[in-house]
């Protein structure tokens, strides 16, 4: 009995001596768009239904290193893209500083590149228990929060990244997320591979180009224009902040 239990206790030493516990890599994000049901079936989704993808696919990097992580569009599936340009992605970049709970963004909004600064959004998460999905490798938990007072997000965090970001403006919960998903927004975002060797991670500064502005003056601009397009004026008013 005295050997089972020293050989148990060994095991449990090992097992936790070689959990990982990783602060700094690069992320590959998948994103999908379900088009048809962002669109709706108001004007601009009878206009051009017949001329989109069901769905759209885009890929964007994550590069963290202890509590910072900057996220960049890196390319699109071609063959489901829109049929206008996709070329402002490029554009679009989001800095954040998990330590003082800051962004700095870089954002393609309509007819310019607009630099937006402020204090990470708030998200009232709640942890699920008993509910885990393994992504790129890492067994995460599953939590469920709210954005903008009514916006459902679904996201799954491991804790063995202990970087406490997300895609885009996600983040808060004790540990890294991998996957989410936004109901109201018909998109997803899911992590395919992790890199933790040879990551860059001078890429790590805020943004420079665009012209500055208040991110809650942008949002009040957007509002005003898309208030008849449905849910794609939502998703350009959440975006603002995303």
């Amino acid at each position: 009995m005295k050997k089972i239990i020293v050989s148990l206790l060994i095991l449990f030493a090992v097992k936790s001596y070689s959990q990982q516990f990783i602060s700094t890599g690069k992320i590959e994000y998948e994103m999908r768009v379900n088009n048809h049901r962002m669109f709706g079936d108001g004007i601009f989704g009878r206009m051009f239904k017949d001329r989109m993808p069901n769905f759209s696919t885009y890929y964007y990097n994550l590069t963290f290193t202890d509590n910072r992580a900057v996220y960049k569009f890196d390319r699109l599936n071609e063959r489901d893209k829109m049929p206008w340009s996709d070329n402002n992605n490029q554009d679009d970049i989001w800095f954040s500083d998990y330590n003082t709970q800051l962004f700095s963004n870089s954002k393609f909004v309509f007819d310019g590149t607009y630099l937006l600064s402020d204090t990470l959004m708030n998200i009232n998460w709640k942890l699920v228990p008993n509910e885990t999905r393994e992504i790129a490798g890492f067994t995460c938990r599953k939590a469920q929060g709210i954005i903008f007072d009514s916006v459902y997000v679904f996201a799954f965090y491991t804790d063995e990244i202990t970087t406490n970001g997300g895609p885009m403006g996600i983040h808060g919960l004790p540990g890294m997320i991998l996957g989410v998903t936004i109901p109201r927004m018909f998109s997803s975002w899911i992590a395919t591979k992790v890199e933790l060797n040879g990551v860059n991670t001078n890429i790590i500064t805020p943004p420079t180009k665009g012209k500055k502005k208040d991110p809650n003056e942008l949002k009040l601009n957007v509002e005003k224009a898309t208030k008849d397009w449905g849910p794609w004026g939502l998703q350009s008013v959440y975006n603002i902040f995303l």
